[in-house]
């Protein structure tokens, strides 16, 4: 099998894996609320309960990252971190106690920390200018199962019966039914899933190879060294800079620090320049909108609407359909436009959509119809800023951060993520009854980001490609 056949699966099993994600979360979050009214609980365990699952996967998340990008190895740690997927749905299965509903969440978002490590793959094998429009595809494909889930929904929600001492009924069976599907899952990445060489080490060679017998006036020298190669795409400090430059005089060094990444990593170099910062506050304020928005359309849906289990389902199916085509759109906008571009339409939406929930939503008056109405307005404008912050966002960090060092980078990002969907359920959890302070601090944290994007928008922009040593004693 070639690198290229191996590359499609690859691709094909991650999408998989961001597709269950989106199934897990849909098939989950319409009943969970309802399953914890049965087991007598607070309504405040809906907020610990969403994010349990962020908890674990903010605290995994670097420590995978580390593993993968020290180790070269993502495989072994998606076959591990699917494992507490299992255990945890069916934890959440048997669910006795409303405890043992939130310890299922806990365990389950151990799983999800292996994002991190699958991110940094995505960024090590392929090229910047095709990066946004993979990240798009692979968000798309959680937003598939996120439509996808509710319709497994229509069935599981059917489920009244007994599997030996336990109990299978609408509010159980998405665990079972979870913990199958991730068991499927691992037989998928045993055998299509492979550890890609990172593109700047091997593939890139090829494609300088091909260009240089295309036009052989060019002053490239047909073959580079790896250590030069592992630079032509790859953000780059001044640090990196003064290290690249002495890879040439210290080869032995140099190899050295090809096996240990982080040899000469600084966090606070990596992750304090003024451009990453934007993008981390970008990744927590929007998530930490987006999960207090969930966290509050449940409880609204019920109050307002009367909506129910199916209800529910068939508004997250909607909602998935627009989010997916807002992906693709973004998928072919990311081609035209540059990645800061996106980034700034997303935030307009977001803060347009935050403006009409807090003017329609809080105090809703004018019948049945007009409030619906409004509310479908507000979900649609929330939903369609979504894509163009998400997949900016992250491909602008991916491009501003070390490559060599991603998984690790990228365990940060999604940990600030986590710490966003840790604080908004419990954020949104406790006011739902009190609307306007709710979206008031939403809104007040979009004008801060839009703010700070603004002021840094220059630097919102993938550093220029450097090729080590090509003009001086590059020879042959």
């Amino acid at each position: 099998m070639d690198n290229h056949q191996k590359r499609k699966l690859t691709f094909f099993t991650i999408g998989l894996i961001f597709l269950l994600s989106g199934i897990e979360y849909a098939v989950i979050l319409p009943t969970i609320w309802k399953y914890l009214q049965i087991l007598e609980a607070p309504p405040y365990f809906l907020g610990l309960g969403l994010s349990a699952f962020s908890l674990s996967g903010l605290l995994t998340g670097p420590l995978f990252g580390f593993w993968s990008d020290r180790w070269k190895t993502t495989k072994s740690i998606i076959l591990f971190s699917n494992l507490f997927e299992i255990v945890g749905n069916f934890m959440y299965f048997i669910g006795y106690s409303k405890w043992l509903l939130l310890c299922s969440r806990l365990v389950t978002g151990v799983g999800a920390g292996a994002g991190s490590s699958i991110f940094g793959l995505l960024t090590q094998s392929t090229r910047p200018e095709e990066r946004a429009g993979i990240f798009a595809a692979i968000m798309a494909c959680r937003q598939a199962g996120l439509l996808v889930g509710p319709a497994f929904n229509l069935f599981l929600r059917l489920c009244d019966f007994k599997l030996g001492p336990f109990v299978v009924n609408k509010y159980t069976s998405p665990g079972i039914f979870m913990c199958l599907l991730w068991v499927l899952l691992q037989c998928v990445v045993l055998a299509l899933y492979w550890d890609l060489p990172p593109i700047s080490s091997e593939d890139e060679a090829v494609i300088l190879e091909m260009k240089q017998e295309e036009d052989d006036d060019e002053e490239v020298p047909l073959m580079q060294s790896n250590e030069d190669l592992s630079h032509t795409y790859r953000a780059v400090s001044s640090n990196q800079l003064e290290t690249s430059a002495l890879s040439d005089t210290q080869p032995d060094h140099g190899a050295t620090a090809a096996s240990n990444p982080f040899k000469n990593f600084s966090a606070s170099r990596e992750f304090l320049r003024e451009e990453v910062v934007v993008l981390l506050t970008a990744q927590f304020i929007t998530l930490f909108n987006q999960t207090a928005l969930e966290t509050m359309v449940t409880p609204l849906t019920q109050r307002y609407f009367g909506f129910g289990e199916l209800g529910n389902s068939l508004m997250y199916s909607l909602c998935g359909v627009e989010v997916i085509l807002g992906f693709f759109f973004v998928r072919w906008l990311s081609s035209k436009v540059a990645d800061r571009v996106v980034l700034a339409v997303g935030l307009v939406i977001c803060c347009t959509a935050c403006i009409w929930s807090l003017v329609f939503l809080c105090d809703p008056r004018g019948g049945y119809g007009w409030e619906l109405t409004a509310f479908i307005i507000g979900v649609f404008l929330q939903l369609l800023g979504l894509p163009f912050v998400a997949v900016s966002q992250v491909s602008l960090f991916s491009k501003v951060t070390d490559e060599k060092t991603q998984g690790f980078s990228q365990g940060v990002r999604r940990s600030v993520g986590g710490l966003a969907t840790i604080l908004g359920p419990l954020w949104a959890g406790g006011l739902t009854d009190n609307m306007y302070i709710m979206l008031g601090m939403m809104l007040a944290l979009l004008i801060l980001i839009t703010v700070m994007a603004a002021l840094s928008y220059e630097r919102l922009a993938e550093p220029r490609a450097v090729q080590c040593a090509q003009s001086s004693g590059g020879g042959g």
